[in-house]
């Protein structure tokens, strides 16, 4: 019998990755449409260099885990497991600061988008390494 465990926990990583790239560009669309509706009186948000090479790096390893999923050794199980528990926790926090700033819709979103499928995506990853 063919082991699909390493593409189930692909598939369940990619889940939060999809939901953190979604909650980055609906939060854009929501400062944006509160930017313009304000007729320019509020403060442009602006980045030097370094911090969108931060949020490019951040939102890019996001692709880590489930590749690391794909791999099927123990190491890289371990490797899953935490730096997707990194991204999960720093996404989940950094998210509902955000949504608590900018709008309480962004909470709920994050909530959904990422938190909940990366909460499902941890508990995976956690039964397969025991398993194995």
């Amino acid at each position: 019998m063919i082991d699909n465990a390493p593409a189930r926990l692909a598939l369940a990583w990619l889940i939060p990755a999809v939901g953190a790239a979604l909650f980055v560009t609906i939060q854009c669309f929501s400062y944006l449409n509160t930017h313009v509706g304000s007729g320019g009186a509020m403060q442009a948000m602006t980045f030097d260099p370094a911090a969108l090479w931060g949020v490019s790096l951040f939102y890019g390893a996001w692709v880590v885990p489930p590749l690391l999923a794909l791999a099927a050794r123990r190491v890289t199980d371990w490797a899953m497991l935490v730096l997707g528990g990194l991204l999960f926790i720093m996404s989940t926090l950094a998210g509902v600061f955000d949504g608590v700033r900018d709008g309480g819709h962004l909470v709920g979103l994050e909530l959904l988008a990422v938190t909940l499928p990366g909460v499902v995506a941890l508990a995976s990853t956690w039964r397969h390494i025991r398993s194995t």
